[in-house]
């Protein structure tokens, strides 16, 4: 059973930078991605970003594509999140989400319900 667990949320204004970090623990197999998605007050679970466990190959949603990054360290098992250029619309609890195995096309996996183990969340908050 893989635990996740978030942490760097926070209030921030607009145009501010953020970074979280999600730490990996429990895990004996390697997962094939680890990914952030994020729910807004009143809206649906939506995908971030995505970074592969091997090559280090990344995906992002077009919201967030040249203002956030993606990246992981394998040897702590724990995968990053930098985020610029906030925006009050970015408000949102962050989640990280493990995924065992590629979905057919991309590989990387973008529905909530594709992920196989989650982290509790970590909110961010941006003012505008």
């Amino acid at each position: 059973q893989v635990q996740l667990l978030e942490s760097g949320g926070g209030l921030v204004q607009a145009g501010d930078s953020l970074t979280l970090s999600c730490v990996a623990s429990g895990r004996t197999l390697r997962s094939f991605a680890t990914g952030w998605l994020r729910q807004a007050p009143g809206k649906e679970r939506e995908f971030v970003a995505a970074i592969k466990w091997g090559g280090g190959g990344t995906y992002y949603s077009d919201s967030v594509k040249g203002r956030f990054t993606i990246s992981r360290d394998n040897a702590k098992d724990t995968v990053y999140l930098h985020m610029d250029s906030l925006r009050p619309e970015d408000t949102a609890v962050y989640y990280c989400a493990d995924q065992l195995t590629p979905v057919t096309g991309r590989g990387y996996a973008t529905g909530w319900n594709q992920y196989d183990y989650w982290g509790q969340g970590t909110r961010v908050t941006v003012s505008s």
